[in-house]
């Protein structure tokens, strides 16, 4: 390993650390001789993009198909998912009135990031914050997603975030079996559209719907499954490590989220 690469590792191990409240951990010897000085006693900025060069088609007029053999569809050239994603959102979404959510809306949360995003996390449901401002993960829980998001190497905007229902539910309730089945087919369309590499569910509700699973979220956590041809990582919401933020299952995220990097071919040591 080159005195670079030794220096990347141990600027990765911090920031996550950091990202996760993990910097009262003792770091182990031969990363901590590794750190750069510069380093040590600074906050490390939050967003940090990795090269475009790991996010990119060799020939971007052309992109490659990750999971052509799970649609019927074509895969579309990033102008193209702008485009029907603006249309879907729109022309249905934003004016949606098949449940019962839309009765007591502020604003549909249609969902955002990269258009020609390989990865894509889906959560349960727009909070209080969501449906006010229209944006998806946008309170604490938002704020903490940011955060293990830069801790990959990341920024928001490089991924595609969403819920399995594009309406706020009454104080913040599981949505119902009625309401997912209305509102997930626009969830699956936006992932046909995209086409990411990875998917990462958040919470259990967003993982049993994606996976028909009945198993519980320790059963299911950190454990590689497949949606369409898509590989799928469930994990723990960010809401709930807010409510139990113990440093077991902060670094049982953390490992969920170090598999997912493996995969994308981002920086993981």
């Amino acid at each position: 390993m080159t005195p670079d690469e030794k220096r990347g590792r141990a600027r990765l191990w911090l920031r996550s650390e950091r990202a996760f409240g993990l910097s009262s951990l003792p770091a182990p010897q031969a990363i901590v001789a590794e750190a750069a000085p510069e380093e040590e006693g600074k906050s490390l900025p939050l967003q940090i993009a990795p090269s475009t060069a790991l996010f990119e088609s060799p020939d971007s007029a052309a992109p490659v198909p990750l999971c052509a053999g799970g649609f019927d569809s074509p895969i579309l050239s990033r102008d193209e998912k702008i485009k029907k994603l603006s249309e879907m959102n729109s022309a249905e979404v934003s004016v949606c009135i098949k449940c019962r959510l839309c009765e007591a809306r502020t604003h549909t949360v249609f969902g955002e990031g990269d258009a020609d995003a390989k990865l894509f996390f889906i959560g349960e449901g727009p909070g209080e914050n969501e449906d006010l401002q229209g944006r998806p993960f946008v309170g604490r829980a938002g704020q903490l997603l940011d955060k293990m998001i830069a801790a990959m190497g990341l920024k928001r905007e490089q991924a595609f975030i969403a819920n399995i229902v594009k309406c706020r539910p009454p104080e913040n309730r599981v949505p119902a079996p009625d309401e997912v089945a209305t509102c997930t087919p626009y969830l699956v369309r936006q992932i046909e559209i995209i086409r990411p590499k990875v998917i990462v569910t958040l919470g259990l509700p967003a993982a049993k719907y994606m996976l028909s699973s009945s198993l519980t979220m320790g059963r299911l956590r950190g454990q590689w499954q497949q949606w369409r041809g898509i590989k799928l990582m469930p994990t723990f919401h960010p809401a709930y490590l807010l409510r139990s933020y113990t440093e077991d299952n902060r670094q049982k995220v953390w490992s969920d989220l170090k598999a997912v990097m493996k995969e994308l071919g981002l920086p993981s040591k």
